[in-house]
């Protein structure tokens, strides 16, 4: 069976801060190691539970953050950027058996550890079909659409909460519980990738492809911190400026939904200014 993995950093092992998930920091070449660790017992799990086949697809900021001469030597991985699906990519191979949630977080707006949508402060909250929508949720509805079932999440305990919502059956794993925004109870990396890693081999018995979701139109909102990122965000063709702040767009199926919203998110993060967000 073939599994991928989409790996996130904020929800890693012993990140709590946003310098430790920012590209060039101090902190963030520390986090790299923790963030390795958790994708190499994911691995291992999977691959003791069945897997033939294990890839890895970095899905945070430049994606550029994995240590690939640390990774698992059995695996793969995709890094860099610009890809048709963003944090899923490769499952629209259709070969796909499983994919697992590594380091997620919650959506904008949310209460968790570097809980956010894509964009860290500019996109406040995003609604899928008018419920809250973090990236799980917009990831898990686009797998569903390749038969890929979601088989096991990892993150901040509050992480773990939101994929009750869109994954009630994956496997979920704590790897730290929320304090705040910036601050959480956090397990050494030896005790996470022992979580993380039973947790993988169990996740296995989830494996499988399944019947696609049927495509099905889906609504999108979209709440930004200021009005000139809305402006901004309009600019997509087919998205509408529905409030100073507030935009939406319907797309045809969740491949087409999210590749507008990455699209949107790009624009967006291009209006900002330094001090004026």
């Amino acid at each position: 069976m073939k599994i991928l993995i989409s790996a996130d950093m904020e929800g890693a092992t012993g990140v709590t801060g946003p310098a430790d998930c920012e590209p060039g920091t101090e902190e963030w070449q520390r986090c790299r190691s923790m963030f390795t660790s958790d994708v190499n017992a994911a691995i291992g799990g999977l691959l003791d539970g069945g897997a033939s086949e294990v890839f890895v697809n970095e899905a945070h900021a430049t994606m550029r953050n994995l240590l690939l001469e640390g990774l698992d030597e059995r695996a793969t991985m995709i890094t860099g950027r610009h890809k048709e699906l963003s944090m899923v990519e490769g499952v629209q191979a259709s070969d796909v058996d499983g994919i697992v949630f590594l380091g997620y977080h919650c959506g904008a707006g949310e209460d968790g550890v570097l809980a956010h949508t894509y964009l860290p402060n500019a996109i406040t909250g995003v609604w899928l079909d008018g419920a809250p929508a973090s990236e799980g949720h917009l990831n898990a509805a686009v797998v569903a659409e390749f038969g890929t079932p979601v088989v096991l999440v990892t993150g901040d305990d509050r992480a773990c909460e939101d994929a009750e919502t869109y994954a009630p059956d994956a496997r979920k794993v704590a790897v730290k519980d929320h304090v705040s925004r910036y601050a959480a109870r956090c397990r050494p990396p030896a005790r996470t990738a022992a979580a993380i890693g039973a947790a993988a081999r169990s996740a296995m018995d989830l494996a499988g492809a399944v019947e696609p979701a049927a495509p099905r139109p889906m609504l999108l909102e979209v709440e930004t911190d200021s009005a000139h990122l809305a402006q901004a965000a309009a600019l997509v063709p087919g998205v509408e400026r529905t409030g100073v702040r507030t935009v939406r767009y319907e797309a045809p199926n969740a491949y087409e939904m999210i590749r507008c919203f990455k699209a949107l998110a790009t624009l967006v993060s291009q209006a900002m200014e330094e001090r004026y967000g």
